[in-house]
């Protein structure tokens, strides 16, 4: 169970502006059951300045899947993201990654489980710019538009979570006396791109892909799948596991978690075992609200 009594809860202006009650809840459980220093920060300076005078206190953050992103950034850029365990209660629009994370939804719940549950110990997939991918990443067929939101982890460009975001853009115009492409070029939603896992080619540059996904697998391993393009029959995905991933090829956008990065013309992720910690409920405890 948490050993620590002493919290730094940081709560995120957008979950406050979002939904004051679940905040007030979650900041009056807190208060009770451990001895709480409440931080109010406008912006992501004065989050980052909570963070780094936390002192020994264990920080509790109060707010969605960005401002956990956030937070893991930050610690990691630091590198004090080893030594500080953390502890989440989700509150906003975007807690799809929580969820995913095993932290309860609920108020009351996430509140609970920051007094009573365990730390349990995460990959980290670190790509070569410092960036940080707690749950899954995807290179999208097609462009995503973007929504910005203040305070995005690292100053890249925010989406919307959710898997509607992978959904192609279709072209419904009907064009006359158009020459047949070849068969072998790409469509309007495929990439050219090399995906290699440990060093080893898991799909080349002509063969053109709808898209890239990888997500966490056994402890140190990142999983892989590459769907192709089809020509006439469906293409089977393409998959792999490995530590270390690296995507090149034309310029590229890549979806970390919420958040869209790019263009780049490659860019290497590796799993880093155990990186971070995340205070969640004991085995068969409550997980909903």
């Amino acid at each position: 169970m948490a050993t620590s009594d002493q919290l730094l809860v940081v709560i995120d202006p957008v979950a406050r502006h979002c939904d004051g009650e679940s905040v007030r809840i979650a900041k009056d459980v807190l208060s009770a059951g451990a001895t709480a220093k409440v931080c109010l920060p406008e912006g992501p300076e004065e989050f980052a300045r909570a963070l780094e005078r936390r002192g020994a206190r264990r920080p509790v953050v109060v707010g969605d899947d960005h401002a956990l992103l956030r937070t893991v950034t930050l610690l990691h850029r630091r590198r004090e993201l080893a030594a500080t365990g953390l502890s989440l209660v989700p509150v906003g629009g975007g807690l799809s990654l929580a969820r995913s994370l095993g932290v309860p939804t609920g108020a009351v719940a996430a509140a609970r489980a920051v007094l009573d549950g365990v730390e349990r110990r995460m990959d980290l997939l670190v790509d070569d710019s410092d960036g940080v991918v707690l749950g899954t990443l995807r290179i999208p067929s097609v462009p995503l538009v973007p929504l910005q939101r203040d305070g995005a982890a690292d100053g890249r460009e925010a989406s919307p979570v959710g898997p509607w975001l992978r959904v192609r853009q279709s072209l419904a115009r009907t064009l006359a006396a158009r020459p047949a492409r070849p068969p072998h070029r790409p469509g309007p939603g495929s990439s050219r791109l090399r995906v290699e896992v440990d060093g080893i080619t898991l799909v080349d540059l002509d063969r053109p892909v709808e898209g890239v996904c990888v997500t966490p697998g056994d402890p140190g391993v990142a999983e892989v799948e590459v769907r192709p393009v089809s020509v006439g029959a469906e293409a089977a995905p393409l998959s792999a596991s490995g530590r270390r991933v690296t995507v090149s090829g034309a310029h590229f956008r890549y979806q970390a978690d919420s958040v869209v990065s790019g263009p780049v013309r490659t860019r290497t992720w590796v799993v880093c075992e155990g990186a971070w910690g995340l205070t969640l409920p004991v085995a068969g405890g409550a997980a909903g609200p």
